[in-house]
């Protein structure tokens, strides 16, 4: 997450500081999972209400964890919010379209695929194909459109690459 977070800061030309606090951000945005019970986390079952409210909680404790420290203060707003939509329906302040920082909505889109495209306890993963099909099916609703096109253009880009290289082998 962390890379890809580099990779399109760096697509949509956004400055070397920004770029950087997306790689940061990137990489902590999941911390406030840190101190849910691994059981929930681990859980195959699906989640009751309950267990649902404490991994949604998780934004929030990343903001806490990473306000406290000076070194991770410059990210903590984006990890709270990475889980805001587009549309308003996300969590934990409602917030919608160009309210949600452009660093969460980065972080949003790219977390997404990862989730979708990395096996967890709970789900098989699904192919690149599936999840590039699940952000465009979800844009202007969950994600922020201009982000997920320009996520699908650089992906393309790296699967481009991927394929010249394994090409010339």
């Amino acid at each position: 997450v962390s890379d890809m977070c580099e990779r399109l800061a760096g697509e949509l030309n956004l400055e070397t500081e920004d770029r950087e606090k997306c790689k940061k951000a990137g990489k902590y945005h999941d911390i406030g999972k840190s101190i849910i019970d691994k059981a929930i986390l681990d859980k195959s079952e699906p989640l009751s209400a309950e267990e649902w409210h404490l991994i949604k909680q998780h934004s929030e404790n990343g903001y806490r964890l990473l306000s406290i420290d000076p070194n991770y203060r410059d990210i903590a707003e984006y990890v709270l919010q990475h889980h805001e939509r587009w549309d308003g329906k996300g969590y934990p302040m409602g917030k919608k379209e160009l309210e949600i920082p452009l660093l969460s909505r980065i972080i949003s889109v790219i977390d997404a695929y990862d989730v979708m495209t990395h096996p967890r306890v709970y789900k098989n993963a699904v192919s690149h194909e599936e999840a590039i099909a699940e952000l465009k099916r979800c844009s202007g609703t969950q994600f922020d459109p201009d982000i997920v096109r320009q996520f699908i253009e650089t992906m393309e880009l790296v699967y481009q690459k991927s394929s010249d290289v394994l090409k010339r082998r």
